[in-house]
C-alpha cells in the first residue's frame, strides 16, 4: 500500500473525513494534517516535507488562491488540487491559471484518486527532468572547463559542411586566428590541398570510438606544421560534429628526423644503430641493426624492441638501473645479452642516449650497439688458456723428478729379463707387474702433464686419422650399449697428419667415452672427418687457430648437455661432474692438451638436452698417404760410442745397460760440465749425446750450445720429464735430432737413438 503524506486546507473535520475515506479507499496509507489558516499552512510546511495539498477553494479566514500563492511564494513543487462545492466554471478557470493542477467537486470525489495519481506522476516526471537538465549543465560545464583549459589545441567542428563549431584558447594562441576567425573557417582552410580527400575518407571512416592520425596543418601566418591529431564524434547543439584534439609534433619530428639523418650516415658502419620511445617502440632501425639482428627495418619499426631482442627472463636486461643512470646522466653503457631473428644468443655492448623534447621530457632513446660476440668468446679462451697454463705449470714444476723416478724402473723391469734369462715364471711374472706398473705410472704422468705448456711431442709419424677413426668406431659398437646407435662419416680422401698415433687415439677415446657417459638412455654418436681450410676470418675467432690446413675430426651426440655455467671449465685438470670415483676429471684436459701440443685446437657446442658436439682441429700436410714406422723390434748398434749426460745416476746407469745390452758403448756423465770435458776427450769416437735438459748448475741447454761450440755437427738427444714441444725449426737451431722424454721405455731409448745416428732409416 503507497504510503501519501497529504496537507488539508479545510475547516470542515466532516469534509476531511470524506476526502480521507476517498484516498484510503484508492489504495493510499495516508498521513494527513488538516489547517485552516495561513500561518498554521506555512508553518506545517516548513517543518515537514509533503506529497500533495488538497484545499477548499472557500475557508471563514482563508482561500485556495491564497493558500496557492503562500504555496508559490515558499518555492515548493507540490500538486495543489483544489476540492470544493460547486463554483462557478470562471472561478475553476481562474485558479488553473493560477496554478491550481485540478479542481473536483465535493459532489464527485471519485475524480480524486485518478487525480492524485496523474499529478504525483507528473510531479515525478518534474523531478526527474529537472535532475537530468541539471547533471547536463553540470557535465557542459566541467566539460567547458576542460575544453577551455586544455593546454593542447582543441575544436569542434560540423561532420557535414566542416565548420568550426567551437575552439578553445589554446587553438587561438597556437594557430594566431580568433576565434571570431576560426568560426568563420572550415577545416579544410587550415589543411593542404592533397589532403582534403583523405580528409573525407577519415571523417566516413570515423566511428564513436576515437581515432589518431597524423596531418599536416597551417597555422595562419603560413607556416606549416605536423600535428597527432585524436578525433572523436558527437552530438553539439543537436548536430553532429566531431571533437579534435592536437598535438604540435613539429619539433619531435624533426628531432628524430634529425637523428635519423646521422644515423644514416653510419648505415656503412657494423654497429646496429636504432631509435625507441620511452615505452620501447623502435621509431628507427638502421642498416648495421638489419645485418647484426636479421630483422628488416620494416619488420622492426614500432615492435617493442624488449620483445623483438630478449627472448627469456634470463636475459632481461637491469631496465630499472638503466632508467636510473639514463635519467641522472643522460647515457649508459654496457654488455647486454641479445637474441637475432634466427635465434642466435650474441653479446653486444651497448651504448645508450637519452633524447629530450623541446621542454626537457625524455621523449626517446638512440641506441648503439656493437657485436661482441666474437670478442668475448676469444676472451673466454684466453683466461682458459691462462688456467691451463698455470696448472700447467705447476704440474710440469713436480714432472721432471716423478719421471726420473719411474725410468729407471721401467728400464730396469725390461732389463732383467734380458740379464736374467733362465729366471723362473713367478718371477717372470713379478717383472711383468713391475713393467706394467711403470707404464701405468707413465701414462698418469703423461695425461696430467698433457694439458700443460707445449704438450708431449711422444713419437710422431705421418699418420691416417680415418683408421683411427674406425678403431674407436668398433670400440663403441662393440662396447657400449646397444641402444646408443654409433654412426661414421668420413671424406673419402681425408689429408695425413703429423702426429703420434697413441695419442690422438687416446684423444678420440676420451671423446666417445664421454659421450657414452652423457647418453645414459642411449642416443646416436656421430664420428665424423673432413678436410677443412681454416681462413683469416675463422683464425680470428679462435686464439689457437693459424690459416692453413686442418683435419676436422667431430664427435656429436644426442646427450643430456653440458650447462652454460660450467662449459668454460670442463677442460680444467680434475673437473668432473661424474660421481666420486668414476671419474678422474683429466679426460678432456688430456684432450686439450695433447690437440694443442699437435699446433691444433678444439671447439665445444653444447645444448642443454639436445647433446654437445667437439670438433678437434688438427694441422695437416695436405697428403693423402700414410706412412707410418714399425719400430716393434729393439734396435742393436753397431759399437758406436754414446755419451749420456743426466745429475740422476740410476737414469745414467739405466740408459748405459740397456745400450751396451744392445751392441752400444756408453759414457756417463752426472752434469753438464763432465760431459763436456769427457766429450772434449773423446770426441773423435763419440757418435751421439744423451742429455737431460733440466739439471743443476749447466743445464741441457747450456751443455747443448758449449758442445755445438766444440762441435757443430755433434748429434744430440734431449731428454726431459717434462714436454718438449719443439718445431723442427727449433730443434734444428739447438742441434737435436731427437727428443726423447721420461720415462722411456727401452723400445724409445733405442729408436731415439738410431733416428739420431741414421736419420734416413725409418724405425
Amino acid at each position: 500500500m503507497p504510503y501519501l503524506r497529504v496537507l488539508i486546507v479545510e475547516d470542515s473535520e466532516d469534509d476531511t473525513l470524506l476526502t480521507l475515506r476517498e484516498l484510503r479507499r484508492g489504495g493510499y496509507e495516508v498521513d494527513y494534517v488538516r489547517v485552516d489558516t495561513p500561518a498554521e499552512m506555512q508553518a506545517v510546511l516548513e517543518e515537514q516535507p509533503w506529497d500533495i495539498i488538497i484545499a477548499d477553494y472557500t475557508l471563514p479566514a482563508f482561500s485556495a488562491p491564497e493558500a496557492l500563492k503562500l504555496l508559490q511564494s515558499l518555492k515548493l513543487d507540490l500538486p495543489f488540487i483544489i476540492v470544493s462545492g460547486t463554483i462557478g466554471e470562471d472561478i475553476a478557470v481562474a485558479a488553473m491559471k493560477a496554478g491550481a493542477n485540478d479542481y473536483i467537486i465535493k459532489g464527485n470525489l471519485a475524480r480524486l484518486v485518478p487525480a492524485v495519481e496523474r499529478e504525483l506522476r507528473e510531479v515525478q516526471d518534474r523531478h526527474k527532468r529537472h535532475m537530468a537538465e541539471q547533471a547536463l549543465r553540470d557535465s557542459e560545464a566541467r566539460y567547458r572547463l576542460l575544453f577551455e583549459s586544455n593546454p593542447h589545441p582543441m575544436w569542434v567542428f560540423d561532420s557535414e559542411t566542416l565548420v568550426f563549431l567551437a575552439v578553445n584558447q589554446a587553438a587561438i594562441a597556437h594557430y594566431g586566428y580568433s576565434e571570431s576567425e576560426f568560426l568563420q573557417m572550415t577545416i579544410a582552410d587550415i589543411i593542404p590541398l592533397e589532403e582534403i580527400e583523405r580528409l573525407h575518407q577519415t571523417l566516413s571512416t570515423t566511428e564513436t570510438n576515437q581515432k589518431t592520425s597524423f596531418w599536416k596543418h597551417y597555422k595562419k601566418d603560413g607556416s606549416l606544421i605536423n600535428v597527432e591529431v585524436v578525433i572523436r564524434t558527437l552530438l553539439f547543439a543537436g548536430r553532429q560534429a566531431n571533437l579534435v584534439l592536437i598535438d604540435d609534433v613539429t619539433h619531435r619530428l624533426q628531432a628524430e628526423q634529425k637523428i635519423r639523418e646521422q644515423a644514416a650516415l653510419l648505415d656503412v658502419a657494423t654497429d646496429a644503430i636504432f631509435v625507441r620511445d620511452m615505452q620501447h617502440h623502435i621509431l628507427f632501425w638502421n642498416k648495421g641493426a638489419e645485418r647484426l639482428y636479421g630483422w628488416h627495418s620494416d619488420e622492426a619499426l614500432a615492435k617493442n624492441a624488449v620483445e623483438l631482442l630478449y627472448k627469456s627472463e634470463d636475459t632481461l636486461p637491469p631496465f630499472t638501473e638503466i632508467q636510473t643512470t639514463l635519467a641522472r646522466t643522460g647515457k649508459w653503457q654496457g654488455e647486454l645479452q641479445q637474441v637475432t631473428k634466427g635465434g642466435k644468443k650474441i653479446i653486444v655492448e651497448s651504448r645508450w642516449t637519452l633524447v629530450l623534447d623541446e621542454f626537457g621530457s625524455p621523449k626517446s632513446i638512440l641506441t648503439v650497439s656493437t657485436d661482441i660476440t666474437d670478442k668475448k668468446q676469444l676472451q673466454a679462451q684466453f683466461l682458459r688458456a691462462q688456467r691451463l697454463e698455470s696448472l700447467g705449470t705447476l704440474a710440469s714444476g713436480i714432472a721432471h723428478d716423478f719421471n726420473n723416478i719411474l725410468t729407471p724402473i721401467l728400464a730396469v723391469a725390461q732389463l732383467l729379463p734380458l740379464k736374467l734369462p733362465d729366471i723362473d715364471s713367478s718371477n717372470q711374472q713379478l717383472l711383468k707387474i713391475l713393467e706394467s706398473s711403470a707404464k701405468r705410472g707413465a701414462d698418469l704422468v703423461s695425461q696430467i702433464l698433457s694439458f700443460s705448456r707445449g704438450g708431449l711431442e711422444g713419437s710422431r709419424t705421418i699418420i691416417q686419422v680415418r683408421h683411427l677413426l674406425a678403431d674407436v668406431a668398433q670400440v663403441a659398437r662393440r662396447t657400449f650399449l646397444k641402444s646408443i646407435e654409433t654412426q661414421t662419416n668420413m671424406e673419402p680422401d681425408l689429408w695425413t697428419v703429423h702426429a703420434d698415433a697413441t695419442q690422438i687415439h687416446q684423444v678420440l677415446m676420451n671423446l666417445i667415452v664421454n659421450a657414452r657417459d652423457a647418453m645414459p638412455d642411449g642416443g646416436n654418436l656421430t664420428i665424423s672427418a673432413e678436410n677443412i681450410w681454416i681462413d683469416q676470418n675463422y683464425a680470428r675467432m679462435y686464439i689457437d687457430a693459424e690459416v692453413g690446413p686442418y683435419i676436422a675430426i667431430t664427435i656429436t651426440d644426442t646427450g643430456m648437455g653440458i650447462p652454460p655455467e660450467i662449459i668454460d671449465r670442463i677442460f680444467d685438470p680434475f673437473f668432473t661432474t661424474k660421481e666420486v670415483g668414476k671419474g678422474t676429471g683429466l679426460g678432456l684436459s688430456t684432450v686439450m692438451g695433447i690437440v694443442k701440443s699437435h699446433g691444433g685446437f678444439v671447439n665445444v657446442y653444447s645444448e642443454v638436452g639436445k647433446g654437445s658436439r667437439f670438433q678437434v682441429f688438427l694441422p695437416s700436410n695436405q697428403a693423402t698417404e700414410t706412412m707410418v714406422a714399425d719400430n716393434a723390434e729393439l734396435l742393436n748398434g753397431n759399437n758406436e760410442l754414446i755419451l749420456v749426460v743426466d745429475d740422476e745416476t740410476t737414469i745414467c746407469e739405466i740408459a748405459k745397460n740397456t745400450l751396451e745390452a744392445h751392441n752400444y758403448r756408453v759414457l756417463t756423465a752426472s752434469n753438464g760440465v763432465e760431459g763436456l770435458t769427457l766429450y772434449d776427450q773423446y770426441q773423435d769416437n763419440i757418435s751421439a749425446v744423451l742429455t737431460d735438459m733440466i739439471m743443476p748448475g749447466m743445464d741441457g741447454y747450456s751443455t747443448i750450445l758449449a758442445l755445438q761450440r766444440i762441435n757443430p755437427q755433434v748429434k744430440i738427444i734431449a731428454m726431459s720429464g717434462l714436454m718438449l714441444n719443439w718445431n723442427n725449426t727449433q730443434k734444428m737451431n739447438l742441434g737435436i735430432q731427437k727428443c726423447l722424454p721420461k720415462p722411456f721405455t727401452a723400445q724409445a731409448l733405442l729408436s731415439s737413438v738410431k733416428f739420431s745416428l741414421y736419420p734416413n732409416l725409418q724405425v
